[in-house]
């Protein structure tokens, strides 16, 4: 197994390179397997992905459960895995940048900091206060004793805030305090990518799912460098699991075996960490 300084360099590397990469969200160790076997290069974490796989909704996991789900991750493959730690579990800037020491310590050579509150009365960090957990979390990562490659997400977009000049604003902001990633989910076409990515000098991460029908190819053209899909293999996994269930409610029928992975396939894939 590759040591973490030297998944850490992997990772790295992969945002340094040209163009995009893919970067899938696997919600527990069998998902990371299947994907790390299919030949993709770095791995996130989902909270929402690992939330529905404990009977729970995303934002309702406690950060003693978030991090012991990142080390069985890190440990599953030999891939450079990347956190998804919502927003650190803390609105205080040092009890934040804890969560990514926690994360680091279980492996992870990457994670985000969030300025989403996770309050509905006011769900986005102040400004300042979101720039100055930003650079909590900086401070944090650079005392690590491997490039540990912080992402700093602004989440008006995916709140029901789409004042896309103030995520810019914050973006920047975030550049400017030291985030080596920046990051605006929910951006849902290509000219807001582009514009988001010519406002920063920093790589950026990009949600596919939010903008239908396009391309690794496209998003790369309009500048994003990582490309992620949060908990939406989840969301097709439970899809499946849904599908199924309700025809054998309704129908008593079993229609849905005929379109299943095989076994081949299954023990191809994951026969490496099995010998």
């Amino acid at each position: 197994m590759a040591t973490q300084a030297e998944r850490a360099e992997r990772f790295r590397a992969l945002h340094a390179r040209e163009g995009a990469f893919i970067i899938p969200n696997p919600w527990d160790a069998g998902s990371a397997r299947l994907l790390a076997a299919l030949g993709f290069e770095a791995l996130a974490t989902t909270s929402a992905g690992y939330a529905f796989s404990i009977g729970r909704l995303d934002g309702m996991v406690t950060r003693a459960d978030m991090i012991g789900h990142c080390r069985a991750l890190c440990a599953a493959t030999d891939l450079p895995v990347s956190a998804d730690l919502e927003n650190c579990f803390a609105a205080d800037p040092n009890a934040a940048a804890s969560t990514i020491l926690l994360s680091a310590a279980a492996g992870e050579v990457g994670a985000p900091i969030e300025d989403y509150s996770n309050d509905s009365s006011k769900p986005i960090y102040d400004f300042g206060l979101a720039v100055e957990r930003v650079h909590a979390a900086v401070e944090a990562a650079r005392s690590l004793g491997f490039p540990f490659t912080l992402t700093a997400r602004a989440e008006n977009l995916l709140r029901g805030r789409p004042d896309l000049d103030d995520t810019i604003r914050r973006l920047q902001a975030f550049e400017k305090a030291g985030a080596d990633v920046l990051y605006a989910p929910a951006l849902t076409t290509l000219d807001q990518v582009r514009t988001v990515t010519g406002a920063v000098g920093k790589p950026v991460n990009v949600l596919a799912p939010a903008l239908k029908g396009v391309t690794l190819a496209q998003l790369a053209e309009a500048g994003a460098k990582r490309i992620s899909i949060g908990g939406a293999l989840a969301r097709a996994a439970i899809a499946a699991v849904l599908r199924a269930g309700r025809e054998m409610r309704d129908q008593g029928s079993f229609g849905w075996t005929s379109d299943l992975a095989s076994g081949a396939d299954i023990k191809k894939l994951l026969d490496p960490w099995n010998r």
